[in-house]
């Protein structure tokens, strides 16, 4: 886990838009979706992004996907991303690998992700495995000399989930078993879900305890019905992206989708 301090200013309301699971190079990708999330982001001054793990589809022999089918090698998927989120890297607040990308790490010792966040000079936002955010901003309207507003963050791209929505929920919610957090963010099962749970935060410099909400996505996948996961009947899936909704004057968790 690393711990990533994000700064972002005086704003009263921040969007996050976690995207993952673009499968770039896949043939069923939508790209034209996969623009229209990246120009959310670049057009509006508040809206900031989550990059949480198979970004490419980085698809070799050994793996499930189809490498002879695939729309672009991994050396042009990397270019891709690198072109395509040139726009929005000051937007990102943190990059995560994905099973599909640590294909080839575990093949051939390269991560292509890692690669991606250097040449987009953003090697400071990237955890090789899951990250913890600092998020702060706006001015906390009850709390003196106008602090920011703190809320934390803990992505993952995540594993397993099975075929049923239940076990996919099960395994977002099991992130709560790692860290306290709270915003928690899982990938990898392609569909998007959004839970809200209450908690009783310890104090212990104040010996107290606080009733706190809990917020937990499940991002979705730009993936179009087809390959692999036609073939072995999943259930196609929504393309929709949760947007998580922080409050910049007060303390306020929610997200739409």
């Amino acid at each position: 886990m690393r711990t990533i301090k994000c700064n972002l200013g005086d704003y009263k309301e921040i969007r996050i838009l976690p995207l993952a699971d673009l499968h770039i190079g896949d043939p069923h990708s939508d790209f034209k979706k996969i623009q229209e999330y990246l120009s959310f982001v670049k057009d509006n001054d508040n809206v900031f992004c989550i990059l949480n793990g198979d970004l490419m589809d980085a698809a070799i022999q050994s793996s499930i996907g189809d490498t002879y089918g695939a729309s672009l090698q991994p050396m042009e998927q990397l270019s891709q991303c690198v072109k395509i989120f040139d726009p929005i890297k000051d937007k990102v607040l943190a990059v995560t690998p994905g099973n599909h990308e640590r294909r080839i790490y575990k093949s051939d010792g390269l991560d292509l992700t890692q690669l991606m966040c250097n040449q987009l000079g953003i090697g400071e936002q990237y955890s090789n495995t899951s990250a913890l955010l600092f998020v702060r901003f706006g001015k906390h309207k009850q709390l003196q000399h106008g602090r920011p507003v703190l809320y934390t963050i803990y992505c993952v791209h995540g594993s397993g989930g099975g075929r049923t929505e239940g076990g996919k929920v099960n395994r977002l919610m099991q992130l709560g078993n790692i860290v306290d957090a709270d915003i928690f963010i899982h990938s990898h099962t392609h569909t998007p879900a959004i839970v809200k749970t209450g908690y009783y935060r310890v104090s212990a410099a104040n010996s107290s305890v606080q009733k706190v909400d809990k917020l937990f996505i499940n991002t979705a996948a730009t993936l179009e019905y087809g390959g692999y996961g036609e073939l072995q009947s999943y259930k196609p899936n929504s393309i929709e992206m949760p947007v998580i909704v922080l409050n910049g004057t007060q303390r306020s968790i929610k997200a739409i989708l």
